[in-house]
């Protein structure tokens, strides 16, 4: 465990200083990725369910938190805990559907409901529809921490992250994350053990979602915009395209994804719509020289998993 440790506080060491050479706000969208990939990973590394639908808890927790701090004035941690709230309840209406199928079934289910979360988002009228909810105001944290301070909304961003991350970690490596893992390497021997696997796979989906939901609820109060974007099923396969070239079922592979596709996306930005064609190009090239991904890669020529 030493190894995971040294790694935890070089990431930490990382997101502390690197505001000092980097622009904070790229920093703080990695950062909301990271989580958000983090949450997809804990979902389909550790429990082995793909969903293909985990744009609707993030971009629709954005648009909940966006709202409740522009129309009802809530004070910016009450609006992202109403995120998190909003994505676990849709997590669970999704889940209790979702899981009663495996495989390709489960993943056609989770598309179809994001689907139709996207158009519930592109005609409700607390949306905004097309245009979105604009001018977010980040507010007052505790009611006296000035978030339109940009070092401010960043050690908010990077204390939401790191609690996610280790939330997300601890769960990984407790009891519960060792009956996912069994679930996903055999499900009928787990359920020859005594273990319901439905309720285990169903509260895996429900802090999947809630976590993913945390990390859409704050990135709308950093870039204080809830878009259709979020919500869209791109979203979906750029979250699955950050674990699998980060190293899906590690713990630091969602991360280091995030911070790759993320950078991709910024710096490559004047390629216009080649973009996608890039990613997909380094996508295959993961796929085909290193499965395991970034991470899982490192980890095994150490001989140690990350």
């Amino acid at each position: 465990m030493m190894h995971q440790r040294i790694a935890l506080l070089a990431m930490v060491a990382f997101f502390v200083l690197a505001p000092a050479v980097i622009y904070p706000l790229f920093l703080m969208k990695v950062m909301c990725f990271a989580l958000f990939a983090c949450a997809f990973n804990l979902l389909i590394g550790y429990g082995g369910l793909l969903s293909f639908g985990h744009a609707m808890f993030f971009g629709f927790a954005g648009y909940v938190s966006a709202h409740a701090a522009k129309v009802w004035g809530f004070n910016p941690e009450f609006a992202i805990l109403g995120a998190v709230g909003a994505a676990a309840l849709l997590g669970l209406a999704a889940g209790l559907i979702a899981i009663r199928r495996q495989g390709i079934y489960f993943a056609m289910i989770t598309l179809a409901l994001a689907q139709m979360v996207y158009f519930f988002c592109l005609q409700a009228p607390f949306t905004g529809g097309e245009d979105g909810i604009q001018a977010v105001p980040r507010g007052m944290l505790f009611g006296f921490i000035d978030l339109r301070q940009v070092f401010n909304m960043y050690a908010l961003v990077l204390a939401v992250f790191l609690g996610g991350f280790l939330l997300i970690a601890r769960v990984i490596h407790s009891p519960f994350g060792q009956v996912l893992k069994a679930i996903r390497e055999n499900e009928p021997r787990a359920l020859s053990l005594g273990y319901d696997t439905d309720r285990y796979k169903l509260l895996a989906f429900v802090l999947s979602a809630a976590l993913a939901g945390l990390a859409g609820g704050t990135k709308s109060l950093v870039f204080q915009l809830a878009s259709l974007t979020d919500v869209h099923w791109s979203m979906s396969g750029e979250v699955v395209l950050m674990t699998l070239v980060g190293g899906l079922g590690t713990v630091l592979g969602p991360v280091v994804g995030a911070l790759v596709i993320v950078a991709m996306a910024n710096y490559l930005a004047q390629l216009g719509a080649w973009v996608t064609v890039v990613q997909g190009i380094i996508f295959v090239i993961c796929v085909l020289t290193f499965r395991r991904g970034i991470v899982g890669e490192l980890g095994h020529w150490l001989k140690k998993p990350l």
